[in-house]
C-alpha cells in the first residue's frame, strides 16, 4: 500500500520562490484512509490522484494530482483550454468529461466510485459557469427545490442573510434576475445543500465590475466561515487575492502548486502560464 505524497519535495517546501512540479508528483492513495501530507501540517481533506478524463476521444485531464486541506481555498488557474473546468467537472463526477482512471477522495470517501448525485450527497457542491437557474421557478422555489432531499445545508433565511438582494426578490422568477443576482442564487442554492467542498466555476464571468466586487465580498464571507473551496476563474488576480493556494494547469497537467502570493509576486510565472 502506498501513500499520497506532495508534488514538491522538502527542498522545494523550504524555498520561497515558485517551483514547477517534476515528474514524480504523487504515488498511490491508501484505499479507505485519508491521505496525509509528507511535509507536515493538516491532513488532506480532499485529494485527487492521477486523474485522467476524456471528452470522447479528447484527452483533457492528463494525470492531475493535488490536495486541499480543510478550510483552504484553492484557485485552479490556467489559460483557456488548460483543463480547469474539465478538472472541476471531473471532481463533481458529472458524466462529461468521463473519468477513465485515478482516484478522488473527500473526507475518507472515494468519490471516483460515485455518480454525480452520490458525490453531491457526499458533500460536493458545484456552482457551474452557466448557473442553471430553473426556468419557471421563483428565487425561493429554486432554493427550496435544492433541499427537497437530504442532506440539507443552510436554511433559506441564512442564505437570505448572506444575500439580502435574494430576499428582496424571493417571489421573482429566477431566470429574470440580473447576471449578478443569478450568480448569488446559484451559490445560495448550492449552500442549501450540506456542502463539504464548494466548487466555483467562473463566478465572475460576464459580470460588471461593481457586481464582481459584491460577489467578492460574498466569497470573503464564505472564506471567513472556513468552507473548503476550489475556484476556477479567468480573473486570476481576483482569485489569487481570495485564495490561500494556487494550482496552475497547462495542457491538462499541473505545472505549479504553491501559495497564491508566490504567483502574485512572480511576473514571469504569470506571463508564462496565465498571460497576465
Amino acid at each position: 500500500m502506498t501513500e499520497l505524497k506532495l508534488a514538491k519535495n522538502q527542498e522545494d517546501a523550504l524555498d520561497n520562490s515558485p517551483s514547477l512540479l517534476g515528474d514524480d508528483q504523487f504515488h498511490g492513495a491508501a484505499p479507505g484512509t485519508r491521505p496525509t501530507l509528507t511535509t507536515g501540517g493538516q491532513p488532506a481533506f480532499f485529494s485527487c490522484w492521477e486523474i485522467h478524463a476524456y471528452y470522447g476521444e479528447s484527452y483533457v485531464v492528463q494525470g492531475v494530482s493535488f490536495d486541499v486541506r480543510e478550510g483552504e481555498i484553492v484557485a485552479l488557474l490556467g489559460r483557456n483550454g488548460a483543463g480547469k473546468t474539465s478538472t472541476l467537472r471531473t471532481i463533481a463526477r458529472v458524466d462529461d468529461p468521463a473519468l477513465k482512471s485515478g482516484e478522488l477522495w473527500l473526507d475518507h470517501k472515494p468519490l471516483h466510485e460515485m455518480k454525480a448525485f452520490k458525490a453531491a450527497q457526499s458533500g460536493i457542491g458545484l456552482v457551474p459557469e452557466d448557473r442553471r437557474i430553473i426556468q419557471g421557478l421563483t428565487v425561493e422555489e429554486n432554493l427550496k427545490l435544492a433541499q427537497i432531499a437530504p442532506p440539507v445545508g443552510w436554511s433559506i433565511e441564512r442564505i437570505y442573510d448572506l444575500f439580502p438582494r435574494l430576499a428582496e426578490r424571493r417571489t421573482q422568477e429566477g431566470t429574470t434576475l440580473s447576471g449578478g443576482e443569478q450568480q448569488m442564487l446559484a451559490i445560495g442554492r448550492t449552500l442549501a445543500r450540506d456542502v463539504k467542498l464548494l466548487l466555483l466555476d467562473e463566478p465572475y464571468e460576464g459580470l460588471a465590475p461593481v457586481i464582481v466586487q459584491e460577489i467578492e465580498r460574498t466569497l470573503d464571507q464564505i472564506k471567513s466561515l472556513g468552507m473548503t473551496t476550489i475556484i476556477v476563474e479567468q480573473n486570476a488576480i481576483a482569485a489569487l487575492h481570495l485564495a490561500d493556494r494556487a494550482i496552475i494547469l497547462d495542457m491538462g497537467q499541473v505545472v505549479f502548486d504553491g501559495k497564491s502570493q508566490e504567483v502574485l509576486d512572480n511576473a514571469e510565472l504569470r506571463q508564462q502560464y496565465l498571460a497576465i
